[in-house]
């Protein structure tokens, strides 16, 4: 497989140097770049398939006419936490 660059960057001198004062031991600042692009990647496409999802659950309120208040969800998410909770404590 052929492998491909990103464009350089042109970055100031402080923002290079924060980059640098916080890579791991052994870590190249290429590596820090790379695992930085990749990790943004992952998070705008989890972040776009959370508003299709939030828009999906909006059309299918509007379409039926059932809606949720906040108080209800907060209530089943916190009971599903406690069940969970208390199934790890019981092992």
């Amino acid at each position: 497989m052929k492998t491909a660059t990103l464009p350089s960057l042109r970055v100031d001198p402080e923002l290079r140097a924060a980059a640098e004062s916080v890579l791991k031991e052994g870590e190249s600042l290429s590596a820090f770049v790379e695992n930085s692009v990749k990790a943004q990647i992952h998070y705008r496409k989890t972040q776009a398939e959370f508003i299709a999802r939030g828009l999906a659950a909006l059309t299918e309120s509007e379409r039926t006419g059932v809606y949720y208040t906040s108080e209800e969800v907060l209530g089943e998410l916190k009971g599903m936490l406690d069940a969970k909770r208390a199934k790890s404590a019981a092992e």
